[in-house]
């Protein structure tokens, strides 16, 4: 009784240790790439403004054109980007389709010789392969994930896409703005509250790929920072020059 028990006991956890997060979504990665990008690009924006000389209702109107310009253009581009290579799955889709309705034993006995150079038996893979091959909706969704790399029933979504990566980067240029909506007249808190939410968006990321938060909020900072101090030191020497 007692191994039972201590059997069941692994299994459990086994089950609860062995999940896996949503890798294939179309949403985490415009996201956070909207997101990063959002607070970087206005950022460095704005500063590149203000190096200038030029005047805070300047700033703002810079960094407002830069968010929804920029939210716009993100979305767009993942709309298409995603829209583009789901149809480019789709119609290698129907090739299969077309090819397993108009040669079904040869698909199969491609099937039975991928898990023979697997290592399954020879005898072992054919079965496998007859038996997988019975249902033409199953057997595509087989010949998909082994053959492309795919799981049709898991395409991105564009439009989940284009609108997570409106919200995020919408959300990420916001930041360097706020500020200044609020009442401030310098541009060290649109800095400071823009490196915080680097820094802190990239240690989110860190929970999602299992890097360490503090690596991964360094090094967004420093990125976004680096950003920042180039435009901002061009934006003087420019800004100096045309004066």
């Amino acid at each position: 009784m007692a191994i039972i028990e201590t059997e069941a006991t692994l299994h459990e956890a086994h089950r609860d240790n062995h999940t896996h997060r949503d890798v294939n979504g179309g949403w985490l990665r415009p996201a956070v790439f909207g997101a990063m990008d959002g607070l970087v690009s206005n950022l460095a924006l704005m500063t590149g403004v203000a190096g200038g000389t030029a005047s805070q209702h300047t700033v703002v109107i810079s960094g407002l054109a830069g968010l929804a310009a920029g939210a716009f253009s993100m979305a767009a581009g993942e709309y298409t980007s995603v829209a583009s290579q789901r149809e480019l799955v789709e119609a290698e889709l129907d090739v299969e389709r077309r090819e397993l309705r108009k040669h079904p034993k040869d698909e199969e006995a491609e099937l039975a010789a991928l898990y023979e150079g697997r290592g399954v038996d020879p005898g072992l893979a054919r079965e496998v392969a007859r038996q997988l091959s019975r249902d033409p909706e199953q057997a595509l969704e087989i010949h998909a994930r082994e053959e492309l790399g795919i799981d049709p029933s898991d395409l991105p979504s564009p439009l989940v896409a284009a609108v997570s990566s409106f919200g995020s980067f919408a959300l990420g240029a916001l930041l360097p703005v706020l500020p200044y909506l609020l009442g401030a007249s310098a541009l060290w808190p649109a800095v400071l509250l823009a490196l915080a939410g680097l820094f802190l968006s990239g240690a989110v990321v860190a929970k999602v790929t299992a890097r360490s938060w503090w690596y991964s909020g360094l090094r967004q900072l420093f990125l976004g920072g680096a950003a920042a101090g180039v435009t901002y030191a061009l934006g003087t020497l420019f800004g100096t020059a045309v004066g």
